[in-house]
């Protein structure tokens, strides 16, 4: 995977917590926007950790330019909480997860490897951020949220419920006793009837109408906390996180 961060003691910090996992490989690190595209260019990495403020090129536009070169890297953003307008942008923008640089290593850690098996991660504390800042009262957008889930069926519900607290593609499916790829079935469908780019957005959408308290103790089944998962290193699954 490749760092991009302009303060090499974070660099060195995240670089740290990442490597005590053996299926983690930094293979490339950046100071700016600039070196992050170039490197990611060199090293073509499976997941890109990408800081959100950077000289010369953010870690947005940079999102943007790997989004167009290398479609198969997966982006994540390192937030803080300063940067709510920073996380409304790169949600529209479609990355593949948000994870706080004063969060809980093992959110860090379950969050790169997630996106690395073709899923998405999102911060429960930057999700509940999400939730309360970004356009308007949170009652009028639970209600849209809402609104918008109201068409899907209860299966499809089920499995966003389920997907929103965490659980895995192979966890959702032992609970509904279906196929894995029944699961993604219904997870392409809604992202598609729904307008929405990947996981992140769906889990967001689902923490905002509620949806997720639907599934119960659906987060103690072993998924670790933050992620969202797609499900291992199945078929549309980039393996590990290294190059």
């Amino acid at each position: 995977m490749l760092l991009a961060d302009d303060e090499a003691m974070i660099r060195a910090g995240v670089r740290a917590i990442l490597t005590t996992d053996p299926g983690i490989e930094v293979v490339a690190e950046a100071g700016d926007g600039h070196e992050a595209v170039e490197a990611a260019r060199a090293h073509r990495p499976d997941v890109a950790l990408l800081d959100i403020r950077m000289p010369r090129l953010d870690g947005l536009a940079a999102a943007g330019e790997l989004r167009r070169l290398l479609p198969g890297t997966a982006v994540v953003m390192l937030t803080t909480f300063s940067e709510d307008d920073y996380i409304a942008r790169a949600l529209g923008g479609g990355v593949d997860g948000f994870l706080l640089k004063s969060g809980d290593p093992r959110e860090l850690i379950a969050g790169v490897r997630a996106v690395a098996a073709g899923g998405a991660a999102l911060s429960p504390t930057v999700a509940r951020r999400v939730i309360d800042t970004l356009g308007g009262v949170r009652l009028t957008r639970a209600a849209t949220a809402r609104a918008r889930l109201a068409p899907l069926t209860g299966r499809e519900r089920e499995v966003v419920s389920l997907l929103a607290a965490g659980c895995s593609n192979q966890e959702i499916a032992a609970r509904m006793r279906v196929v894995e790829g029944t699961v993604k079935a219904h997870v392409s469908a809604v992202l598609g009837r729904l307008g929405l780019r990947n996981r992140v957005q769906l889990a967001v959408l689902a923490h905002e109408a509620g949806l997720v308290a639907e599934a119960g103790d659906a987060g103690g089944t072993g998924s670790a906390p933050g992620a969202v998962p797609g499900g291992g290193p199945g078929p549309g699954g980039r393996g590990p996180a290294g190059a």
